[in-house]
């Protein structure tokens, strides 16, 4: 199928099998697929949690409002906004792109200098909006890749942030939760695969200038 007839045939599932998991090849190229999505420099502001423990996953059910899709999906993938985001957290970036292009941290001063800037003028708040943005870039790039590969997924924002951060302890590695996404394969009889897809015509969702 084209990517269009495969984003037609994706749809928010609300039913999973839980019976049916993700081989491990999968599951590592649909990751793969998440590490590459664009964030604004190439930051990656925000850490990506993949949920798998049962006991974990019905604590987060309790903290999602009973939604089953948490405890039967195939894997919780929750998207975690940075709260740290300051000069060292630039120095690891710069340290990370000398290493992978094999030049100098001298060489790359100047990004250097332009990126702390970009940090340090920001207020907390505007940071961890600025990281909860870039997260939602991610959790298209996994939405995509997922129908890509046949896989069915939901994102979910219906979740208590907070008690996210304490079951999974999100709090001491420096990100709070920002959004989810439930990933697996539908049930067979998930009354909402067969539904039309709704959306806006062409006319009254896109601008031409």
């Amino acid at each position: 199928m084209s990517l269009l007839s495969k984003l037609n045939w994706r749809y928010a599932t609300k039913k999973f099998d839980p019976t049916k998991k993700i081989p491990a090849d999968k599951l590592d190229e649909l990751l793969a697929a998440v590490r590459l999505s664009p964030s604004s420099y190439g930051l990656q502001h925000y850490k990506v949690i993949v949920v798998e423990n049962a006991d974990v996953r019905a604590k987060l059910r309790e903290a999602s409002f009973g939604q089953s899709q948490i405890t039967d999906a195939s894997q919780v993938i929750v998207f975690a906004a940075e709260t740290n985001i300051d000069a060292n957290y630039v120095n690891e970036y710069i340290n990370e792109i000398a290493s992978v292009r094999q030049t100098s941290t001298e060489s790359l001063a100047g990004l250097k200098d332009m990126l702390v800037n970009a940090v340090t003028n920001r207020t907390d708040e505007q940071k961890l909006v600025w990281a909860q943005k870039q997260a939602y870039i991610a959790l298209g790039v996994l939405i995509s890749a997922a129908s890509e590969l046949g896989i069915d997924a939901c994102p979910m924002e219906g979740f208590n942030a907070q008690q996210y951060d304490e079951i999974l302890g999100l709090k001491e590695k420096g990100v709070t939760a920002t959004v989810i996404a439930t990933i697996g394969y539908r049930a067979d009889d998930d009354q909402y695969a067969a539904l039309p897809k709704v959306r806006k015509p062409h006319e009254k969702l896109f601008i031409h200038v």
